[in-house]
């Protein structure tokens, strides 16, 4: 599991956008660090555990990346 070393003001929602791209990370993140749930803006230099990051893709492609006309 890798780690994130927090700077002054970054919040869970920051972290996950960073890390993952997405704020959806945030969830798995805080589930990783749960000494740290309460916290809502980090000082500098707590130590988080960083899950795996999953990249979920669509089942379901659109028309237009199926070939069909749409």
């Amino acid at each position: 599991m890798n780690t994130y070393r927090t700077i002054q003001g970054d919040t869970w929602d920051g972290i996950a956008y960073k890390l993952a791209g997405t704020e959806e990370f945030m969830t798995p993140l805080m589930q990783a660090n749960p000494d740290h749930v309460e916290t809502v803006i980090f000082p500098t230099g707590v130590i988080l555990k960083v899950p795996e990051i999953v990249i979920q893709t669509a089942d379901i492609l659109p028309p237009w990346r199926r070939g069909e006309d749409v």
